[in-house]
């Protein structure tokens, strides 16, 4: 058996291009596109590139991308301010603040400054609440994304037994909630967790997110599961430098039915889901029915 490959930079295009659509008719209906800030502090090369890419993909699918620049040693008020004054700015209809922050800025108090109905990384207070209450609010990209790659494989996720390994507050844990919201049975497990292979064989639908490259060993998977690695991971294998997931793939594609590759599995799907949330906060902000996406 080798599992059908989930194709994440397929479905994150057809998604985008679906968002595309939608915001144009907004624009249309609206006067204006859905705009996303994006702030970056310092000069941490991978966040650029993040940062760029995320610009480009807003900019392709017919929104406003403005981004905000402030240097390393900006303080922590600096940024603060920064955020306040597009929470202020009713052109701005999503806020994002690009991850890792300098050391000396304490990222959870930045975050909790943005305006939950802008906060479209769902990461504030708020929208972290609303999702434990299955209220209304802007969801996490990447768990979220995650939810929607699994829907690709089985149209109905209810009754099914899930295991997420990884318990962060950016995606075990909201994952967790959001397929616990698709009428899952939810079993969130960690790397300190006793008899963790077991629990693993245990799930129909098994989502690696620790952050430890090749921890889901093949044999760890039930025959037929879908398997989401949402891990990047950069080893030195063989004198070059290669990306790798959290589950050893080679083996457990031989076992599961579906599974993520890394790259090119559940990341597409993180910027594709920030569109998404940047034009239904867009469309909630003026009072108006969201996109059917």
């Amino acid at each position: 058996m080798s599992a059908r490959i989930i194709d994440g930079k397929a479905i994150a295009s057809a998604l985008r291009e679906r968002i595309g659509e939608e915001a144009r008719a907004f624009a249309k209906a609206h006067g204006a596109p859905p705009c996303l800030a994006v702030v970056l502090v310092g000069d941490d090369p991978a966040s650029q590139v993040y940062v760029r890419n995320k610009g480009r993909a807003t900019r392709e699918s017919g929104m406003i991308s403005i981004e905000k620049r402030l240097p390393a040693s900006a303080s922590e008020a600096e940024v603060a301010a920064v955020v306040r004054a597009l929470n202020e700015d009713p052109s701005i209809d999503g806020i994002l603040v690009q991850m890792p922050l300098p050391v000396h800025i304490d990222a959870h108090s930045v975050i909790n400054e943005i305006d939950p109905a802008k906060d479209v990384d769902g990461l504030t207070e708020t929208n972290a609440g609303r999702l434990l209450l299955g209220v209304q609010g802007l969801r996490p990209c990447t768990p979220e994304g995650c939810v929607i790659l699994a829907k690709s494989v089985r149209d109905r996720l209810e009754g099914l037994r899930a295991v997420v390994v990884g318990r962060s507050i950016l995606v075990g844990k909201p994952l967790s909630l959001l397929l616990l919201a698709e009428n899952c049975t939810v079993v969130m497990a960690h790397s300190k967790t006793r008899d963790l292979p077991e629990i693993c064989r245990s799930a129909d639908i098994l989502c690696a997110a620790v952050g430890r490259p090749r921890l889901i060993e093949g044999d760890w998977v039930k025959k037929g599961a879908v398997v989401l690695d949402i891990g990047i991971n950069r080893v030195e294998e063989d004198g070059a430098a290669r990306l790798v997931g959290d589950v050893d793939f080679e083996a457990a594609k031989e076992r599961a039915e579906a599974i993520t590759p890394v790259p090119g599995g559940v990341g597409p799907m993180t910027i594709a889901c920030l569109l998404r949330n940047t034009l239904i906060a867009a469309a909630r902000r003026r009072g108006v029915r969201g996109p059917a996406i």
